[in-house]
């Protein structure tokens, strides 16, 4: 059974890299955010018809690598052979989607909503702002005002729903520790 761990939370706050450094420890793969590829290709103007597309995108990656992890015996789920699924890990899922769409846009594409009913994920790892700000051509929102309302707005989302999730905050070592901990307890039961 695969099983998908879903990294969270505002921009620049460490959640590609938690995700690499994830699937390396776990000698596993992941899926980079979508909407990165496509704003670099199409530029930072986007619009809402945009994030349709983006988060259409997100979810053909993630079904893509999905596929490959499964079909590919290369992967091993890690060190252990007494496991009995694989685990992918995803940067960014229709949670970010729909923060995003409703904080720029007021409003969400309802096939997001029901993307968020119908696909299944196994943990959340909510990544903090207590990191410094990586400006790039990318970000929008460099301050910490905004940063910390979108933040608890994903809090907020995971609070209300039932998969297990984890707050990642602290520097990059103890970021990887405290996701690799929660795997560990929540989907490796160590």
């Amino acid at each position: 059974m695969l099983k998908k761990i879903v990294a969270i939370g505002p921009e620049s706050t460490g959640k590609s890299t938690l995700c690499e450094l994830l699937a390396k420890h776990y000698r596993t793969a992941w899926v980079p955010e979508y909407a990165r590829e496509y704003l670099q290709k199409n530029g930072t103007n986007y619009t809402y018809e945009d994030l349709k597309v983006i988060a259409k995108g997100q979810l053909d990656e993630e079904d893509e690598y999905a596929l490959s992890l499964m079909n590919n015996a290369d992967f091993a789920p890690n060190a252990s052979d007494d496991l009995d699924h694989k685990m992918l890990f995803v940067d960014t899922d229709m949670y970010v989607m729909k923060i995003w769409a409703e904080f720029v846009f007021n409003q969400c594409p309802p096939f997001v909503i029901e993307e968020i009913a119908s696909r299944e994920y196994h943990l959340y790892l909510l990544c903090s702002t207590d990191l410094p700000w990586v400006a790039d051509d990318l970000r929008e929102y460099p301050d910490l005002e905004t940063r910390d309302k979108l933040y608890y707005m994903y809090k907020d989302l995971l609070v209300n729903q039932t998969v297990p999730w984890v707050d990642i905050s602290g520097n990059a070592a103890e970021r990887l520790a405290k996701a690799i901990a929660a795997v560990d307890q929540f989907i490796l039961r160590k």
